[in-house]
């Protein structure tokens, strides 16, 4: 078994959600939150931040840590098991434009509606609905700037 940790974002900006489409030699398609995986000496909130700004040109801050999300794979040697951590962003902008070396073809902000039916993977699914709902108390509260 290898194990790998991996971070990602929820980029929210003007209530809306980024997401990538990613397309793998006709092996992998579907919609993803931008995440990937932690170099030596990074921070994780850091790995998240600067998968955002790889994967989707995007900058963020971040706001708050959400949570993590676990899953397993197999690659031809082996089984990976992979825990993702999530932080909840503020996006500066609706830029974004897909890094195309990773085969992220298409890139986006969309309501959260339409992001949940888009995504995936469920544990992607769980994680927005999380991150939205802290996004929604924050404003709520007045605190989301």
């Amino acid at each position: 078994m290898i194990e790998a940790t991996s971070c990602g974002g929820v980029v929210i900006f003007r209530g809306k959600i980024l997401v990538l489409y990613k397309s793998y030699r006709n092996r992998y398609e579907g919609w993803v939150l931008p995440k990937g995986t932690v170099e030596e000496g990074e921070e994780y909130d850091q790995t998240a931040l600067r998968e955002v700004r790889e994967e989707t040109g995007a900058r963020a801050q971040v706001i708050q840590y959400i949570g993590k999300s676990q899953y397993s794979f197999n690659v031809p040697q082996d089984t990976v098991e992979k825990v993702v951590h999530w932080y909840l962003m503020r996006g500066e902008s609706y830029y974004s434009k897909p890094q195309r070396e990773e085969y992220f073809i298409d890139s986006g902000f969309y309501k959260f509606h339409e992001a949940y039916h888009l995504l995936k993977f469920s544990n992607e699914k769980m994680i927005l609905e999380k991150g939205y709902n802290e996004y929604l108390e924050l404003k709520r509260q007045n605190k989301w700037i």
